[in-house]
């Protein structure tokens, strides 16, 4: 299986040099993603609508590489501020309990914008059927 890109379709992807998800044989490697809606491109204050709209972009990002959220093995998240860090797990946990991939948090100085609260980043591997 060759290389392939996977797009939101956001102008900075190909400003920045980057896709949203790259799928390597029976693995997708899901860029970081921050909480956009990409719908309306706006990005709600709370990290927990945040939370949820990085896990909607990454869903969508998956299921258009031909995986699913189950097959998520490793999550990174990068938030910055500690204090959110139990209402974004809040969040995590319903939707990655039953999947429980390899996890890592990381609280950062910051992101590349102010608003920008939590970023996430994911690894899949393709189950075999």
């Amino acid at each position: 299986m060759s290389r392939r890109l996977i797009s939101t379709g956001s102008p900075f992807e190909k400003s920045a040099g980057y896709s949203r998800a790259v799928v390597d044989g029976d693995f997708a490697f899901v860029a970081g993603t921050t909480g956009y809606d990409y719908a309306t491109m706006t990005m709600p204050a709370d990290v927990t609508s945040q939370t949820r709209n990085c896990f909607k972009t990454i869903e969508a990002a998956l299921k258009e590489a031909g995986f699913a959220m189950a097959d998520i093995v490793r999550a990174t998240y990068y938030l910055t501020d500690v204090r959110n860090a139990d209402a974004h797990f809040e969040v995590c946990g319903e939707v990655l309990g039953e999947i429980r991939p390899a996890a890592t948090l990381l609280v950062v100085a910051g992101l590349l914008k102010p608003e920008m609260k939590v970023e996430i980043e994911v690894t899949a591997k393709r189950r075999s059927p």
